[in-house]
């Protein structure tokens, strides 16, 4: 070779040579240096630098995907209580009741004896129209059976839920029968309804009971309010009881309704997110109904968001027992497998400025999850003198004292009667066998209890039939032992809960808080309230305890 073409490939040479001294210096770094990663030691980069040490040196093989399934929601727990990870398999299951709407076979269901029992039939939906009732009970799905321990909740939608227009294959007992039928049904959009029961208590006073805010809340709202105004609604009364929130939007449209313009909503504010006012357009078609809002210890979010504007602005009056306390704002966070963090970037705020939110220690999950429990236990369920308002006093349009630390508290206080419960009656409820009897009754008598086509009806019949007795004896055979004594002090709580089971599965929700708001001390408190027509708030100062 000569010079002058041993000069043209010499830049070709240099640059193989730093290429090769590159290859070898990061072989040599990587096996030599100690087991140190090329990567800062700042603590951001901890948690990956110690994913790549597990998953490149520990001493058995390890599923790194599932390591970090379980990391993400104890990391998040260390910042605020509602932080949360969710993921991809529970993103469906957790907006389908918010959305409005899945697609499925429309039933309701319970599962008694490891099999699945039809409880409720949507009207006029895929299952109603395939021909199945409620009582039946599913025992195969697409030709395998479907009993037993596969038998859940979990695998229960799984099979049953699927795309608009598909099709399953049912195999159906009926009561009274033992030849399985089978019955194909076509799946189809299935109405999740926000706005549970809507009716006139009287001739005067509408009722509407709203069980969370999702996508359809507001002209589920809208519907209901054009109804009653229809039958001659003259007062309102808005049941957010252990309505535990949802789509912060909805909240804001239905509080826009009844406030004039320009009045504030709620705000929210963060350490990133400037703070942002929500605020009434004055276009709402109910700005001057006289409104009661009823909350209890499990309304939560938007229903305190709701609460709040109506009670801050004087707009009506809120009765009941002490909200949850949940006013932290989450942002959803999507990634690429289709899981989600919920984020907390902001607080809510009451027109007063009331900070929602009650007090939170930062990774201390179990007493925060306590708080309803430490709540029962030191009396605030029963006397208002129990609850604790030690936040800060703030003051309503009216110059009303209301005050923050957690919640809203109602303005008029309706304590929880508890002078009817026993151990027998709290272990009949919580341990399902109430609910047990009540459905396999109802199963055994549907011909009986078909005849009748209002609750009223349904309720005096029940009564006739001695079901408090019925229950026991049922009961002392499944292993609840009889108490006479208990029984007979707890006969009323019996009594309503046995007959409110059996009408919700004659008929539907509605039906079932109808018949519970005929003995409520929370509604009987709403209506006296309309009745002296005292529901719009003065500037009477309430006194701090």
């Amino acid at each position: 070779m000569n010079k002058g073409n041993h000069s043209r490939f010499m830049p070709l040479i240099l640059a193989l040579c730093m290429v090769v001294g590159v290859l070898i210096g990061a072989f040599y770094a990587s096996h030599f240096s100690g087991n140190r990663l090329n990567i800062s030691n700042a603590s951001s980069n901890k948690l990956n630098n110690l994913l790549h040490i597990i998953g490149d040196q520990y001493v058995d093989t390890v599923n790194m995907e599932d390591l970090v399934e379980k990391s993400m929601p104890r990391i998040l727990a260390e910042l605020d209580p509602h932080s949360t990870y969710v993921t991809a398999s529970d993103m469906e299951s957790n907006n389908d009741d918010l959305k409005g709407s899945f697609s499925g076979v429309g039933i309701s269901f319970t599962i008694r004896d490891d099999t699945l029992h039809i409880q409720n039939i949507i009207s006029n939906g895929p299952a109603e129209k395939a021909g199945i009732v409620a009582g039946d009970k599913i025992v195969r799905v697409d030709g395998k059976p479907f009993v037993g321990e596969e038998c859940n909740d979990v695998n229960a939608m799984k099979r049953l839920k699927g795309p608009k227009g598909t099709k399953v294959e049912l195999g159906i007992i009926r009561y009274g029968e033992s030849k399985i039928r089978t019955f194909t049904v076509t799946r189809d959009d299935i109405v999740q309804k926000s706005v549970s029961c809507s009716y006139m208590i009287d001739d005067k006073i509408g009722y509407i009971r709203l069980k969370n805010f999702g996508e359809t809340t507001y002209p589920e709202m809208l519907v209901a309010l054009a109804r009653l105004n229809a039958e001659g609604v003259e007062n309102l009364i808005i049941d957010l009881r252990d309505n535990t929130g949802g789509y912060f939007a909805s909240a804001v449209q239905i509080a826009n309704e009844f406030l004039s313009s320009g009045k504030l909503i709620v705000y929210t504010k963060g350490r990133k997110s400037p703070r942002e006012e929500y605020r009434s357009d004055g276009h709402g078609s109910y700005q001057k109904i006289p409104l009661i809002v009823l909350i209890n210890e499990g309304s939560a979010s938007s229903s305190e968001i709701l609460a709040g504007a109506i009670q801050d602005n004087d707009r009506g009056t809120v009765i009941g027992r002490r909200s949850f306390g949940k006013g932290l704002v989450q942002q959803p966070i999507q990634f690429h497998d289709g899981s989600m963090v919920r984020l907390t970037i902001a607080r809510y705020y009451t027109p007063s400025g009331r900070c929602i939110q009650k007090p939170y220690e930062k990774g201390n999950e179990r007493d925060y999850e306590q708080d309803l429990v430490q709540r029962y236990q030191r009396g605030e369920f029963f006397s208002q003198d129990s609850i604790k308002n030690e936040g800060p006093e703030y003051h309503t349009s009216n110059g009303r004292i209301v005050y923050g630390g957690g919640g809203i508290t109602p303005d008029i206080f309706v304590p929880e009667d508890t002078s009817a419960v026993t151990s027998y009656y709290a272990e009949a409820v919580y341990s399902g066998i109430i609910f047990t009897f009540a459905y396999n009754y109802t199963d055994e008598n549907r011909n009986n209890l078909n005849h009748f086509d209002n609750i009223t009806q349904m309720a005096s019949y029940l009564k006739r039939q001695g079901i408090v007795e019925k229950f026991a004896q049922y009961a002392n055979n499944h292993g609840l032992k009889r108490r006479n004594l208990m029984i007979r002090q707890s006969n009323n709580l019996l009594e309503r809960m046995l007959i409110s089971r059996i009408i919700y599965n004659m008929m539907d929700e509605s039906a079932l808080y109808e018949y519970l708001n005929q003995d409520d001390d929370v509604i009987r408190s709403a209506m006296q309230v309309l009745n002296e027509k005292k529901s719009f708030p003065k500037n009477e100062k309430r006194t701090k305890k």
